[in-house]
């Protein structure tokens, strides 16, 4: 692997694990985005719902984990060993190490693809996996992260170039977001609840959902454009310098903006304006990034026309541009007042996934694979023929969704000249009026998934022409102390680092000191900035000096790089954490469930209603014309997991407890046309049959309580036997409807949960306390007009 002639030293990279990613990407690829055309099919025709475990709710988790985790993680992990071995002309450190990153991940991904159509899930989208396999993911993801940093320390390159810097912000930052989310206390091997309630599960969730698609779809993949990307075109990155300001500033506003994921909710109003404020500008790095893709391609856009890796990158970071154009724009309050909840967001999700990450993935693909076995590429006019077909589908797909989701968030949102009452009542008039968008989506993913299917045939015969190779080459040894040699006080005790982090603390000021206090702390930062700007003009020479030592000390780069980030998630969450508790609420208050509520949220839960049904009414007239008065904080305050959604194909279940009788929701599981025509909902005959878990309620009641839920106590007899009664109560009444059905059956226990929704406890508010969004609606004149005969999709 490596020999030493005293002056150089010979050393073979290992491309085997490149290989090995490169490849599960591309079969995952597969597997994602056909399972991905079966759930958007099923939108359309509710009979695809085959078996249990083949339902919408259940399927379109995997469909999410498999794009994300398996088809652009192992992407992402290919870019990473190839390129970080290049610049670091150093072999990775440890091949053992590789190996069980690999394998593991992949062991990961199969456990994935097992338990989330069983139903086995948390409930939290992109973070539906179980304890056990969440554990795997952190150890594997440590054994990457020690082998990425012993190879760095290893290094025979003195500088860090770009590429590693979003490298090492990706591997810290996903390790903190993903621990943090996934804290839970277990009640068996397959089932745990998380530590976090209510509006703090909602923030840390949006604080990992929103970031991973920051550091886990976005970073990596921005350190993978800035080495492969000047390699395709052979030319350097058109701007070092702004690679700085893109990295810094990306890495530091990025972490502040999951809040825009629950604007008008429930979220204090504060953290609402805080996430839109950062979220507006991440407009500046974010463009900043695109543009300095785009411009290294200077004096080579003739390899536009000819060369099918550059016209998959280029096409790949305009995606990013416009994703990240119309990120920013969805934070705004009054845009996502239209769009969320809806298929616009789907379609900024799917610009993002596809457009940004697929087509650099198939860029990196067929830059590779040549490279990885001493040929050529198989067949260029294939992989033309890949770029229009993915270019196509994906515009299409997006278009739809933009199509789809602005008209339906339009008629939702439309009340009559006078404010009194919905244009559209009936929540299935928006469903049908957006068909045929669902449709032109499902064409769209047809195109990609071909597209993918092509390059798949084209990589396997460019491979079979060839034979594995594995790069060697000759690297000068480094004299003693040219790298890493930085100590801690010349890292923090510096002005670069002295002026950022006390502009910061008085601009934080400015954010969240009420008022004279907040202008005199912008008062303050403009003058600090001055003063800095002052001081960096005297002495630039010395703060680029400092910078460009930073860059040969990894362990102090990466250490600011986890400030970075890890401020951000603190002056966020930590408010939080003291605002969600009983004693802070408004003026509900939620009532505990039941021990057969409780077996009926967590069948809701497995079978995936949470990703067509939203549990929170906004702040919107529209919202509590057609679903009652908007929630409150302490509405879901013992809810493990919250249950607020993010999109909805059916409609708002925040006061569905009490809106129709037992008989309605019964026939609504087995069929959902003969209670609302023209449903797009699958049928569950399973749950007549099958029975809830008594078995394990003592526990998960048991651990409810250590959470926080105030429940007297009880006897693990007494916790079964009140379900069972409550389940008999139940059971009578569906009897007076001539329906029959048995107290310890799935169907019960889910009546049982959905009667319970929107039940709370008045609660005296405390002497000026205030609402965190203190709303002013009107009431319709006659409550009945804004009532649908049925709201029920």
């Amino acid at each position: 692997m490596t020999s030493d002639n005293g002056s150089s030293i010979r050393i073979t990279f290992n491309d085997g694990v490149v290989r090995q990613f490169m490849w599960a990407s591309i079969l995952w690829g597969l597997v994602g985005m056909l399972v991905g055309v079966l759930v958007a099919s099923q939108l359309n025709f509710h009979e695809l719902n085959l078996t249990s475990w083949l339902s919408f709710g259940r399927l379109r988790p995997l469909h999410t984990n498999a794009v994300i985790f398996a088809f652009v993680g192992n992407m992402m992990f290919a870019g990473i060993y190839y390129s970080t071995q290049r610049l670091c002309k150093a072999r990775m450190a440890s091949d053992l190490l590789s190996s069980l990153h690999f394998w593991g991940w992949q062991a990961i991904i199969v456990s994935a693809a097992i338990t989330l159509p069983l139903g086995l899930t948390r409930g939290q989208e992109y973070a539906e996996l179980i304890w056990p396999i969440n554990l795997a993911v952190a150890v594997v993801w440590v054994l990457f992260a020690v082998n990425f940093f012993l190879t760095l320390a290893r290094r025979r390159e003195p500088s860090l170039y770009v590429a590693l810097w979003f490298y090492i912000s990706t591997i810290i930052t996903v390790a903190m977001l993903y621990i943090v989310n996934h804290l839970a206390i277990p009640t068996s091997w397959t089932h745990g609840y998380s530590l976090f309630a209510g509006v703090q599960n909602a923030l840390v969730q949006w604080w990992y959902g929103h970031n991973a698609v920051a550091f886990f779809l976005t970073t990596p993949i921005l350190g993978i454009m800035y080495y492969f990307l000047p390699k395709a075109v052979e030319r350097p990155v058109y701007s070092y310098r702004l690679s700085i300001v893109h990295f810094w500033s990306l890495v530091f506003i990025y972490i502040w903006a999951g809040p825009h994921h629950l604007l008008n909710t429930a979220l204090p109003h504060w953290l609402q304006m805080l996430g839109m404020f950062f979220s507006l500008m991440l407009w500046a790095p974010s463009w900043g990034g695109m543009l300095n893709g785009l411009l290294t391609l200077r004096g080579a856009w003739d390899k536009l026309r000819t060369d099918p890796v550059v016209k998959f990158f280029i096409a790949a970071v305009t995606f990013y541009g416009m994703a990240t154009f119309e990120g920013p724009l969805l934070s705004i309050k009054a845009v996502n007042a239209l769009s969320h909840y809806s298929d616009w967001t789907i379609g900024h999700v799917h610009s993002g996934a596809l457009g940004w990450n697929g087509l650099m993935a198939a860029g990196l693909f067929y830059w590779l694979t040549p490279r990885l076995y001493g040929t050529r590429l198989y067949s260029v006019p294939m992989a033309n023929m890949h770029f229009w077909l993915s270019l196509v589908g994906i515009l299409l797909y997006v278009a739809a969704m933009w199509i789809s989701g602005i008209m339906q968030g339009l008629m939702l949102n439309s009340t009559d000249a006078a404010g009194q009452a919905l244009t559209y009542p009936n929540f299935l008039e928006t469903l049908s009026a957006i068909r045929p968008m669902m449709g032109f989506r499902v064409i769209g993913g047809v195109l990609y998934l071909l597209g993918m299917g092509l390059m798949t045939w084209n990589l396997w015969r460019t491979a079979r022409s060839g034979a594995a190779v594995d790069e060697s080459r000759e690297v000068p040894l480094l004299p003693q102390g040219a790298r890493d040699d930085m100590g801690l006080k010349l890292t923090f005790f510096s002005d670069p680092i002295t002026y950022t982090f006390g502009g910061l603390f008085l601009l934080m000021g400015w954010i969240f000191l009420p008022g004279q206090a907040a202008w005199v702390a912008l008062a303050g930062t403009l003058l600090f900035a001055g003063i800095a700007l002052r001081r960096f003009a005297s002495s630039h020479s010395s703060w680029s000096a400092w910078y460009d030592r930073l860059l040969e000390n990894w362990l102090p780069f990466t250490i600011l790089t986890f400030i970075a980030v890890a401020l951000g998630g603190l002056i966020q969450i930590i408010p939080t954490v003291l605002v969600n508790r009983a004693k802070n609420v408004e003026d509900r208050l939620q009532q505990p469930y039941t021990p057969l509520e409780v077996a009926g949220r967590e069948i809701y839960v497995a079978e995936g209603c949470y990703n067509c049904h939203s549990q929170m009414i906004r702040t919107m007239l529209p919202d509590v014309l057609r679903y009652g008065d908007y929630s409150r904080l302490g509405e879901s305050i013992y809810d493990h997991p919250f249950q607020w959604g993010s999109k909805r194909t059916g409609p708002d279940l925040a006061r569905e407890g009490g809106k129709y009788p037992h008989g309605w929701h019964y026939n609504h599981m087995r069929d959902p046309r003969s209670t609302s025509v023209g449903s797009n909902m699958p049928a569950y005959p399973h749950l007549f049959t099958e029975k809830f878990d008594q078995r394990s309620l003592p526990r998960k009641i048991a651990v409810l309580s250590r959470l926080g839920v105030p429940y007297a106590a009880m006897s693990d007899v007494e916790i079964k036997q009140r379900a069972i009664e409550q389940g008999i109560e139940i059971v009578k009444l569906l009897e007076a409807e001539k329906l029959p059905a048995l107290p310890d059956t799935k169907i019960v226990a889910l009546i049982a949960y959905l009667q319970k929704l929107g039940k709370f406890d008045k609660v005296e508010p405390k002497e000026n306390q205030q609402s965190p969004v203190p709303p002013v609606l009107p009431l319709p004149a006659n409550p009945d007009r804004a009532r649908p005969q049925s709201n029920k999709p």
